[in-house]
C-alpha cells in the first residue's frame, strides 16, 4: 500500500472535516492509503479549546514512511496555525537526511470569512515543504467546480469558508478536497512505479 499522510491541526473541526475528505480521495485511488494524523497543542498563557479528535499524534517516523503528505491548517492572520508550525520546526533532521525530497505534497485550510487570508496560509505552508525538496501538488482548473464554486477551494489547495450559516462543508468545497486527495495520490503512485 502506498502510504499519504494526511497531517493537520483543527481547532472548531473544519479543517478537521476537509482532512476526512481529501482522506477519502485519496483511498478512491487504487492501492493507496490515507493516514491521519494530527499536531500536539503547545503550551500558551490562553487556554485552548481545541476540538477531541481520535487521530494520533505525528511522529517523525510518519514522515519516513509517507509516500506523499496533505497538510492543513486553519487560517491564523494569513498564516499557518502555531501547533502546525511548531511542528515544522522540529523536522531538522528530516530536512538534513532529505527524507522528503521528491515527494508530493498538497495543502489545505478553512477560515470564518470570505477575505480570511486563505491563499496567504495555503501559500505560508507550501514553504517549509519546498525546503524539505516536496513536489507541490495543486488543483487545475480542468476540475471545473474551480470555475463554478462560491464556496472554498483554490489552485493552491482544497479550503473551507464558514459563512457564518454553518460550519458544515459545502458539497462544492467536499468535491474539490476529495479532487486533490485523488491527485495527490495518483502523482504519489506514478512516483513510486
Amino acid at each position: 500500500m502506498t502510504k499519504i499522510l494526511v497531517l493537520y491541526y483543527s481547532l472548531h473541526g473544519n479543517t478537521r472535516q476537509l482532512a476526512r475528505h481529501i482522506s477519502r480521495g485519496i483511498e478512491q485511488v487504487d492501492g493507496c492509503e490515507a493516514v491521519l494524523r494530527t499536531v500536539a497543542e503547545i503550551a500558551t498563557t490562553q487556554t485552548v479549546t481545541a476540538i477531541k479528535t481520535t487521530d494520533p499524534i505525528v511522529s517523525h517516523h510518519d514522515l519516513k514512511q509517507c509516500a506523499a503528505m496533505a497538510m492543513g491548517s486553519p487560517v491564523r492572520f494569513g498564516n499557518m496555525a502555531a501547533p502546525l508550525k511548531h511542528f515544522l520546526d522540529t523536522t531538522s533532521g528530516e530536512w538534513l537526511s532529505g527524507t522528503l525530497i521528491g515527494k508530493p505534497a498538497c495543502v489545505f485550510t478553512s477560515s470564518s470569512s470570505l477575505h480570511g487570508g486563505q491563499e496567504t496560509t495555503l501559500q505560508s505552508m507550501m514553504l517549509p515543504l519546498l525546503h524539505h525538496g516536496m513536489l507541490i501538488v495543486g488543483i487545475p482548473y480542468s476540475e471545473p467546480l474551480l470555475h463554478t464554486t462560491s464556496h472554498g477551494g483554490t489552485p493552491y489547495g482544497a479550503s473551507h469558508i464558514n459563512h457564518g450559516i454553518s460550519k458544515q462543508l459545502h458539497p462544492d468545497e467536499i468535491a474539490l478536497a476529495q479532487a486533490i486527495g485523488r491527485r495527490l495520490a495518483t502523482i504519489a503512485c506514478k512516483l513510486n512505479g
